[in-house]
């Protein structure tokens, strides 16, 4: 006999797919920490090319590009970080470097949304990042682009406007560890599956946002991903 779910849990969130009556369901987030070496130093800290470190959102905190949303609770320091992400829509498991990119089936333009006092307060305290990290409306994405149609991951430009001001500029060829590398590497610690997002990290020009603000993040190839703060 099967037991009865006492409640129903939400759908996986979806976002739309560039070009087709399609939606590409999101298992997981993972999210690359530190991987522009400008970023890392404006944070105070050193480039570290020994390994990539990562964070993780859950699914529920996406949003969509185009959405308004509240400013984020418990916090009075809400930072934006643009970032390039990857979809994962086949099986990998410590996968080669030169085998990585046949697991990944499109790209997208991300917001990582960073409540950053309540991640310093962590750090200082050596505490994991929760708290900073994943809450609701924190993993922002555009429509995802088959990677057939965008092509080679390069120096594509990477680029964040804020209320109509360049605030993040670099190209995908900045980043520390590149998107085969990160592949490679995480599949050693997980069984990547469809459904998977990595967000692969931020240029530097981090900062903060208020109530009203509206961002616009664009790398080339890619749809545009927007998002406005409520007053």
């Amino acid at each position: 006999m099967t037991a009865k779910p006492l409640f129903d849990l939400p759908s996986p969130p979806m976002i739309p797919v560039t070009g087709r009556d399609a939606a590409f369901p999101v298992r997981r987030v993972f999210c690359v920490g530190r991987n522009y070496a400008a970023h890392a130093a404006e944070m105070g800290n050193e480039v570290d090319r020994e390994a990539p470190f990562y964070f993780t959102k859950s699914a529920h905190a996406l949003a969509l590009s185009g959405a308004e949303i509240a400013y984020p609770p418990g916090t009075a320091d809400c930072h934006y970080e643009m970032e390039f992400v990857m979809a994962i829509g086949g099986d990998a498991f410590e996968v080669a470097k030169e085998d990585a990119m046949d697991a990944v089936w499109g790209f997208a333009c991300g917001i990582d949304l960073t409540r950053r006092d309540l991640q310093a307060a962590a750090k200082d305290k050596r505490r994991p990042w929760d708290l900073g990290k994943d809450f609701e409306n924190a993993a922002v994405m555009g429509p995802i682009t088959p990677a057939a149609d965008f092509g080679a991951v390069g120096a594509q430009a990477i680029t964040l406007d804020l209320d109509g001001a360049r605030v993040q500029e670099a190209t995908l060829a900045d980043m520390i560890w590149s998107a085969p590398e990160i592949v490679a590497h995480l599949s050693r610690f997980y069984h990547l599956a469809p459904g998977d997002l990595i967000y692969t990290g931020t240029p530097a020009g981090v900062g903060p946002v208020g109530p009203g603000a509206a961002l616009e993040g664009r790398i080339d190839g890619l749809e545009p991903v927007r998002l406005r703060f409520q007053r």
